[in-house]
């Protein structure tokens, strides 16, 4: 009994690192986007070379989405210290991408906007790391929701409807939510399976923090009116 109970509490503890080092990566991701997206937006050459210069903007987007998906796809054939490093790579890319928004909205909508986000996420996250409910079903229903956000998003990139834009705000308000929530089930049934310093807790950490930025940004959009 006593050495089913020392198990019992390692893999308790193991989790615990695990979803710790997940959290911890993800709010590091976070710090380094909200920085760079600030020093960026207050910097008038850094804010022309990046957004003056379509070439330059839209080859940050094109690397952004090159390392999210080399990480999705080789993550086990990455070394560590690979993917530590891609990830803040991708976090300081998506910062200076992200400093639009400061052209965009007053930074009192963006700051009430984080908080909001930030309360939903933690609430979402919470519910996902405790439910009981075997969430794994809702995957396809959110990769379909997921994929129609996008294709509406890029037909609206032509209509230009602002009735368009606030509606996929709100949808995407209620995916991005669902896929918080499943990720972190999941992160957590992972959690079984990955040391606390395993590439998995990278990789769960780039997943919170895509669900973070996602939900972030449909939330501004509602927030501020709807402006693109």
């Amino acid at each position: 009994m006593q050495s089913v109970s020392l198990q019992s509490n390692r893999e308790t503890t193991a989790v615990n690192e695990f979803i710790y080092s997940v959290y911890n990566w993800m709010a590091v991701g976070l710090a380094l986007t909200g920085f760079v997206a600030y020093f960026v937006a207050n910097s008038p050459s850094m804010l022309n070379l990046i957004v003056g210069n379509k070439l330059v903007f839209y080859g940050l987007i094109f690397g952004e989405l090159g390392l999210v998906f080399t990480l999705a796809a080789k993550i086990e054939k990455l070394q560590r210290s690979t993917a530590v490093a891609m990830y803040i790579l991708y976090a300081v890319l998506n910062g200076a991408t992200l400093s639009v928004i400061f052209m965009i909205y007053a930074s009192s909508t963006i700051t009430s906007t984080f908080f909001i986000c930030s309360g939903t996420f933690i609430a979402s996250s919470a519910y996902g790391m405790l439910t009981k409910k075997d969430l794994t079903s809702m995957g396809s229903f959110l990769f379909m929701g997921l994929i129609g956000i996008i294709i509406a998003s890029v037909v609206n990139m032509f209509v230009q409807s602002s009735q368009m834009s606030m509606m996929i705000s709100y949808i995407g308000v209620l995916v991005f939510v669902g896929l918080t929530v499943y990720d972190t089930q999941r992160l957590k049934q992972l959690a079984h399976t990955q040391g606390a310093n395993g590439k998995g807790a990278i990789m769960g950490a780039l997943t919170l923090y895509l669900d973070f930025i996602n939900l972030f940004l449909m939330m501004l959009r509602i927030v501020g009116g709807g402006r693109d």
